[in-house]
């Protein structure tokens, strides 16, 4: 199949079939005015931009799937100060390339400051990537850089932006942690990014949990898709996974009113490296829907022991998955969900008698085709005040992308109080009528457990165009009551 024929997918959220109802895509992430000399001597912004029904000379130009100008993926997803990370990239054709390295926060409306920027480079093109079963892998690709971590590079949330000589421009996402106590630990969900991550988006090869193509470049839907997938591989289109802002736009509003964040993976709390009992809360900014037995075992712990959750999207904790290490023994190098191909009862958590309500209060309800409003319901609660929301107020656009409710037949968790914060009218594909439904619970060791019920909660924190005072504010009203602030 030619390129052009193709280069509709190169965004991601068409080929993953995911609704993205606030337009964020992956690009831009970075709000500066920081620009840059491109090639022909223009000052311009130097984010990547995408490339389609666009002039290139007027700026720098995202790679993309089918020629690979320049992509690459890291050895891990998290590591600590004084730790390393090791970025294998493809280039083609073969030329330098540079790393930039840049720290997501607020930074003074900025989104994101530049920490460091890497010698230059010596890019080759690596192999192909390898298919079996639909799992596509790149873990034969030739080492290209190593970061060695400062130890006083500050936690969180990183990207790392791979430019090539002639101006393409990809991203890698990277987190750095460590185990000192926090208020509040964010957990990036990084399995989820996996599962939804279709490289190569080359019409041929590339395959997700969701999809893959057929001989033809026919993009195929679940039921021929990837059983297992591989993090020793570049996300699809600009190197960014889909839904990533969603993470950055709560980093860049917590960090801006001062919250004291640690930082982790959800394959850290796969593997044990998340000790709940150092945070008061536990912090779910994005979508959030792929979990291991250890990652909801170490969450209910966590709950048990005392710590709050705090679930900021909609169909969290959906799929059961498991991971498991790469050919050369990496631990935690692929995922694999079998959904409802498997022997036996299907993948999701409701269906092996564990429901996501029991731990969230609500649980997936589908899909909202266009955003629709979030109606406040018990506006005398403490999350509602000083907001200036009354009963029954509309909050525009907050219900959107995906949601969840409360399903009356399903076990609820353990609970000292409960209550529904809002109710709201949608309409769904079959434009039949549904509802969406916030929820929080306090458990019986003290802690809450907040579940907002909808995609749209972290964009109405700090996303252009999107930002809502009410949403903040609440929010804040959460967070400062776990944190035990005044």
């Amino acid at each position: 199949m030619v390129a052009e024929q193709i280069r509709r997918w190169e965004s991601g959220a068409l080929a993953h079939a995911v609704s993205d109802p606030f337009g964020q895509g992956p690009l831009p992430w970075l709000r500066g005015s920081e620009n840059y000399f491109d090639d022909t001597g223009q000052v311009v912004p130097w984010y990547a931009a995408p490339t389609l029904g666009r002039d290139p000379s007027t700026g720098p130009r995202t790679a993309d799937d089918v020629r690979r100008q320049i992509k690459g993926f890291a050895s891990t997803g998290a590591a600590a100060p004084g730790e390393s990370i090791d970025f294998h990239v493809t280039v083609d054709p073969p030329q330098q390339f540079s790393v930039d390295i840049y720290r997501i926060g607020h930074y003074s409306g900025d989104g994101a400051s530049k920490i460091t920027t890497s010698p230059r480079i010596s890019g080759i093109v690596q192999p192909p990537p390898l298919a079996a079963d639909r799992t596509v892998s790149c873990h034969h690709w030739w080492l290209s850089w190593r970061l060695q971590i400062p130890s006083y590079w500050s936690l969180g949330a990183y990207v790392a932006v791979l430019t090539t000589l002639d101006g393409y421009r990809s991203h890698i996402p990277f987190t750095i942690r460590d185990n000192r106590p926090a208020d509040l630990l964010l957990l990036l969900p990084d399995i989820t990014w996996q599962a939804y991550n279709l490289y190569p988006e080359d019409g041929r090869t590339g395959a997700s949990l969701y999809h893959a193509w057929d001989d033809q470049g026919r993009l195929l839907g679940e039921e021929d898709a990837a059983t297992t997938v591989s993090f020793d591989r570049p996300y699809a289109g600009a190197g960014l996974p889909l839904h990533v802002g969603h993470a950055y736009d709560f980093i860049r509003w917590a960090e801006r009113y001062g919250y004291d964040l640690a930082y982790a993976d959800a394959r850290d709390l796969h593997a044990g490296r998340v000790d709940p009992t150092r945070y008061r809360g536990l912090v779910f900014p994005g979508h959030d829907e792929y979990w291991s037995v250890p990652m909801r075992r170490t969450v209910e712990q966590a709950r048990e022991h005392g710590t709050s959750l705090v679930f900021l999207s909609a169909n969290t904790m959906y799929w059961q998955v498991e991971l498991s290490p790469s050919a050369s023994g990496v631990p935690d190098r692929l995922l694999t969900c079998l959904k409802r191909r498997g022997p036996g009862r299907s993948a999701l958590w409701r269906d092996v008698d564990r429901p996501e309500q029991k731990l969230l209060g609500i649980q997936y309800a589908g899909r909202v085709p266009e955003p629709h409003p979030l109606v406040v319901r018990n506006a005398g609660h403490w999350l509602w005040e000083a907001t200036g929301a009354a009963e029954g107020d509309e909050i525009e656009g907050l219900v959107a992308g995906e949601a969840d409710r409360y399903y009356p037949r399903t076990a609820l968790p353990e609970h000292e109080d409960r209550i529904l914060l809002a109710h709201s009218p949608y309409r769904d594909s079959e434009n039949a009528r549904r509802h969406q439904e916030t929820s929080l619970y306090r458990a019986p060791s003290g802690a809450l457990v907040f579940a907002s019920g909808t995609f749209a909660w972290s964009p109405k924190l700090d996303r252009p165009g999107h930002v809502d005072p009410r949403v903040q504010r609440a929010t804040a009203n959460l967070l400062d009551r776990i944190c035990k602030r005044d």
